[in-house]
């Protein structure tokens, strides 16, 4: 059977571009993949997306304020339609500085995330990021693993698990 050639999609392109920014602590790397437009969402801002580059870059210095040898890898395979995509990955990196107020753990963290995308002609114009910020806290020593004492101590004061005996 003959080898087949690869054909490598847009998307692809635009995606390792996005990658390739993350890990290259270069925030005028993101000007050329994201439209001016650009909407980003994560966990961490909160359900108020960043508009445009320089917001988004100013996270990016943030991260990599903290997270010096921070990279954004490609996880599993990217679906698209043209006009959406989805990018599973992996953020990998050791907190070594303080970011946004939480001291330096020193802890290597790996965080499996999706990014789903839409797109404007060949940039990203809205990034939504999906990761699970529970287990990434864990990683980092700020919340207790799932199924321990603390956290089932943690979930109590929350009010989850009391229940009224009757």
């Amino acid at each position: 059977m003959p080898d087949e050639q690869v054909t490598r999609r847009p998307v692809d392109e635009l995606l390792d571009g996005w990658e390739a920014a993350w890990c290259g602590r270069d925030a005028a790397a993101f000007a050329p993949i994201c439209d001016p437009d650009l909407h980003y969402e994560d966990p961490l801002t909160r359900g108020t997306p960043l508009i445009g580059v320089e917001e988004l870059s100013a996270l990016a210095r943030r991260v990599w304020g903290g997270f010096p040898d921070v990279r954004l890898e490609r996880a599993g395979e990217r679906l698209t339609d043209g006009r959406f995509a989805a990018a599973p990955a992996r953020l990998a990196g050791t907190h070594r500085e303080a970011v946004d107020g939480l001291p330096a753990t020193n802890r290597f963290v790996v965080v499996h995330c999706l990014f789903y995308c839409e797109l404007r002609g060949n940039r990203l114009l809205r990034v939504r990021a999906f990761f699970d910020l529970y287990d990434a806290a864990t990683q980092l020593g700020v919340l207790p693993r799932h199924g321990t004492l603390g956290e089932k101590a943690l979930l109590t004061l929350r009010g989850f698990g009391l229940r009224a005996r009757g």
